[in-house]
């Protein structure tokens, strides 16, 4: 591994991107945390990990594009991407608006073109790259009152095998991590007793943990994983065998 490699995580300071993160430092990457909104999060994460954050609204292409030349102004040309941020806006289809479709859309799936288009140039120019995205297998199985999260998530799975074939050729690997029910934030919000039937469906017989999300994308990311590409990883303790 080339140590000077410089990675950014979406998303990157809570939950699976904050384990993402602290993962990617931990093997000597250098790592930028991106994120959106709680800025005291923000904050508290790089006091507690050293990783410096970069605010801005992956949905927006031309933040994203000013927020990948401020970090690479700071810590050079981006050799890794994990493509990990994501919100949930749930209801079912005739209760949905348009705001809840277009917000997870364009955050979920929207925000991979962003960020792609925007690194994809010079990992080519370089003739190396990693792009990780974090589907879910709710965009494997579906589920309900998530038509919106599950086709963003599912549309992540074809983006991937896609923009694989395009990198290929310059060495560019791109893959797909699909978590399962993973002790997070958002899962934590879930009322327990469904949470309890969630867990019941695990064979494994519990929730994921995020390190177990950042174990599979360090493992993806590495410079001698160039043979995997437009393959997704589902870690989610045989919940769903994919």
């Amino acid at each position: 591994m080339t140590t000077s490699r410089v990675a950014v995580v979406t998303g990157g300071t809570r939950g699976i991107g904050k384990a993402i993160s602290v993962a990617l430092k931990a093997a000597g990457y250098r790592v930028a945390a991106n994120y959106c909104g709680n800025d005291e999060a923000a904050q508290e994460f790089t006091k507690e990990t050293g990783v410096p954050t970069y605010k801005f609204d992956v949905a927006d292409y031309a933040a994203c594009k000013k927020g990948v030349a401020a970090i690479t102004h700071d810590l050079g040309p981006v050799d890794i991407l994990v493509n990990n941020a994501g919100i949930t806006r749930d209801g079912t289809m005739h209760k949905m608006d348009c705001d809840q479709w277009n917000a997870v859309i364009n955050t979920n799936l929207g925000s991979c073109f962003n960020m792609c288009r925007t690194v994809i140039d010079g990992m080519r120019d370089r003739a190396f790259g990693r792009i990780v995205n974090v589907g879910s297998i709710n965009g494997q199985m579906g589920q309900y009152g998530q038509v919106n999260y599950a086709a963003a998530k599912s549309g992540i799975h074809g983006f991937t095998k896609a923009l694989a074939q395009e990198g290929a050729g310059k060495h560019i690997t791109v893959n797909a991590i699909a978590p399962g029910y993973v002790d997070t934030d958002m899962v934590r919000s879930v009322p327990p007793p469904v949470l309890e039937k969630i867990i019941a469906r695990i064979p494994v017989g519990r929730l994921g943990r995020a390190e177990d999300i950042a174990r599979g994308v360090l493992f993806l990311v590495a410079d001698d994983a160039d043979f995997i590409t437009g393959a997704t990883l589902s870690i989610n303790g045989g919940q769903h065998m994919y």
